[in-house]
């Protein structure tokens, strides 16, 4: 009986995973210099964001707004 339930909660947690969209992207501006990169979290306390959020690691494809 416990391993039909902990099938039905692998089962859960594998659906909930499939749904899961991908973290959008950013363009990052570097404070010191004209430094640009596309990233989907902060490079560090020296960037600040400008731009997106975007679909591709280039920051090119359609903003998610």
């Amino acid at each position: 009986m416990q391993m039909k339930y902990l099938f039905v909660l692998v089962l859960a947690a594998l659906s909930f995973a499939a749904s899961a969209k991908p973290a959008p992207w950013y363009w990052w501006t570097s404070k010191l210099n004209d430094g640009r990169v596309c990233l989907q979290t902060s490079p560090g306390d020296g960037w600040y964001r400008d731009g997106g959020p975007y679909r591709d690691s280039r920051c090119r494809n359609d903003q998610l707004r």
